[in-house]
């Protein structure tokens, strides 16, 4: 190959560029040294990590707060198959990630070889697409319909898998990257607008629900304006939180909790729900509409799925903002004012009060969440992962924009919140971010604190200290009356962050937790902080919220 031509390898980072595409996050392998060489020497920054199942999650969570397609890359064989978690993470919650890997060459694919495993078999049931590159020629067309497909509504994962002989082949003359084309939103049918409003005018005691579709489309300041015009209340889901923020007085907080909360009475006396960007992944629609029985009005890019617990009576499909502006337009009728808002808003700050009150050690979980929330500004950003510490919050932590609070609930994978947290903060450096792991979840991926300090990434690390996987404990003590395989020892985690050159805390008392955040925040390096957490909460909290009579 003549010094000056193309390799494929180049083509395809200068694909990438074309995209634009900020990082690629991974591990190089032996199949794919030509293109991570080919990066070295492009603006795209290479993040290497220590596992790439990291990686992937990396990719997932600047997706998920860019909306723009996340990179990761990984070898072939035993590389590509640890990408496939952070993807298959990706692709429940709705996220755009494109995942590059090596595959065998060409030359021996279609023979039982070293390494020859069919990685687009494996990858086509957790993605949009999967495809093999079949030559130099397909790189462009492949690689733009890769990050289209990913990024177009819904969102989710595709897979490229390059042989290596393709890889260092030379790329044919004259081979570019194909523009990329912007995929503008339609415009709301005015009939079935109209429809929604005929449904709406003639409601009793109607409520808003705000889901993951809302924070993606940049929904938030239509349907604050909807809500206040129509003065009805607004729950989110999970992964809809601070859409609608949580200090407004119509906010109900977060639904999708493993029991019946105070936001779901609100449901439970509700006859018509506007379901906007709700997908029926993020929780059973059973919870909302147990008897199938309530109409529903579902705003979204695209169509609902089907569910008994989910009859659409009206669909309006198109731009969300546009959609909620329009049916703004159309309602005149105001419904009756839902008493229930005032008595739910009153109990979940009445269980902040008690946290922010109680002193003991180790801390309550309440507790936890009120310092959490005290010690981040209302932009900076929390990861929460899978656990105990989800639900606790999911439900009670106060947020006020979308894609500042983070949780994985499609798939509900442990493990992707110190990661991820990396790349949040690369995404958006002008915040800070920080990653809310229990102990279970921390020892999954704690080795990428080596990639935060080496990549001189901010970060703070708050781990909840239980020795055990306390969410799974919870749920047999809740249906079994007694728990058994979840306990577990932990190593000194202060002498783990300072193996790595990061700075450990551990919390001895329930009023060191605050001022030790504060400091950790405030640091530009990487802090681990211990912090033990006392879930004997946990049964109080669902024996209370059985307890609880309605209606509201």
């Amino acid at each position: 190959m003549a010094q000056d031509e193309q390799t494929t390898a180049e083509l395809m980072v200068h694909c990438l560029e074309a995209e634009g595409v900020e990082f690629v996050f991974g591990i190089p392998g032996e199949e794919n040294i030509h293109f991570v060489d080919a990066l070295e020497r492009s603006p795209i920054r290479y993040v290497l990590t220590r596992h790439e199942q990291a990686a992937s999650f990396m990719a997932e969570m600047y997706g998920r707060i860019t909306g723009r397609a996340g990179v990761t890359s990984a070898t072939l064989g035993p590389g590509a198959i640890n990408l496939q978690l952070g993807v298959a993470d990706a692709q429940t919650n709705s996220t755009p990630v494109v995942a590059i890997s090596a595959q065998v060459g060409l030359d021996r694919i279609y023979k039982e070889s070293h390494q020859a495993v069919d990685l687009v078999a494996m990858f086509r049931p957790i993605t949009k697409w999967a495809d093999l590159v079949p030559g130099p020629a397909a790189v462009p067309e492949m690689l733009r319909r890769a990050f289209k497909t990913a990024q177009t509504e819904r969102p989710g994962a595709t897979y490229l898998a390059v042989p290596q002989d393709v890889e260092a082949a030379p790329a044919p003359e004259g081979a570019m990257p194909l523009p990329p084309a912007r995929v503008r939103a339609e415009e709301p049918s005015p009939g079935q607008v109209q429809r929604a409003a005929d449904i709406l005018n003639a409601a009793r005691r109607p409520v808003l629900l705000a889901g993951h579709g809302a924070a993606r489309d940049d929904a938030g300041a239509a349907l604050v304006a909807l809500a206040e015009h129509w003065q009805v209340p607004v729950a989110t889901t999970f992964h809809g939180k601070g859409v609608f923020p949580d200090d407004h007085p119509l906010a109900l907080g977060a639904i999708g909790f493993m029991r019946d909360d105070y936001v779901n009475f609100e449901f439970a006396e509700a006859d018509v729900i506007v379901a906007v960007g709700y997908e029926l992944q993020e929780f059973d629609p059973v919870k909302i509409n147990p008897l199938g029985d309530k109409q529903i009005i579902h705003v979204h890019r695209f169509a609902a799925e089907v569910d008994v617990h989910y009859p659409v009576a009206v669909g309006i499909e198109g731009g969300i903002p546009r959609s909620l502006d329009a049916l703004r337009a159309a309602v005149t009728r105001p419904p009756e004012v839902a008493p229930g808002t005032a008595k739910i808003r009153a109990l979940l700050a009445e269980e902040l009060e008690r946290g922010a009150a109680d002193d003991r050690f180790p801390l309550s979980p309440q507790r936890v969440v009120v310092d959490t929330r005290a010690a981040l500004r209302r932009d900076d950003i929390v990861l929460a992962d899978t656990g105990a510490v989800k639900m606790w919050m999911a439900r009670l932590y106060p947020t006020y924009a979308a894609n500042t609070c983070l949780l994985s609930n499609g798939l509900s994978t442990m493990g992707f919140a110190l990661p991820g947290a990396i790349a949040a903060a690369l995404a958006r450096p002008e915040v800070r971010t920080l990653a809310a792991v229990g102990d279970g979840a921390f020892l999954m991926h704690s080795q990428e604190i080596e990639t935060a300090i080496r990549e001189r990434v901010p970060l703070t690390v708050l781990v909840w200290v239980d020795d055990a996987y306390g969410l799974i404990e919870w749920k047999m003590d809740l249906e079994m009356g007694r728990h058994s395989s979840v306990r577990f020892q932990n190593p000194d985690f202060v002498a783990y962050a300072e193996s790595f050159g990061a700075t450990g805390y551990r919390i001895g008392a329930a009023d060191e937790l605050l001022p030790v955040l504060q400091a950790a925040l405030a640091d530009d390096g990487v802090s681990v902080i211990a912090c033990p957490v006392d879930y004997s909460e946990n049964i109080r909290l669902t024996t209370r919220l059985g307890e609880l009579t309605g209606p509201f």
